[in-house]
């Protein structure tokens, strides 16, 4: 089985043409953890100190990438903005 990951850019919402490819996986777990990567990796850039989960978070859903997966599985799923939530919480604390 299959697992294309793709991006979308939040700040160009429902624009395809700002859809970039990220990769074509062979396992579940491969194509999480590469959408888990691509949102760590715009909460990395985009956190300074003392910024709070909340403003972290909408810095996120305005301007970085939106990772999606398609796939025949049906088990699984990844919600860029859920995962990115609890992020914000890690990375600025509650």
């Amino acid at each position: 089985m299959k697992y294309k990951v793709f991006a979308d850019d939040n700040y160009h919402y429902a624009d395809e043409g700002e859809r970039h490819k990220v990769g074509e996986l062979r396992s579940a777990a491969a194509a999480l953890a590469a959408a888990g990567k691509v949102v760590d990796k715009y909460l990395e850039t985009a956190y300074h100190r003392g910024m709070t989960a909340d403003e972290l978070y909408m810095s996120y859903t305005t301007f970085g990438e939106d990772p999606f997966i398609v796939t025949d599985d049906p088990n699984c799923k990844f919600s860029a903005w859920d995962y990115a939530k609890e992020r914000c919480r890690e990375i600025c604390g509650p």
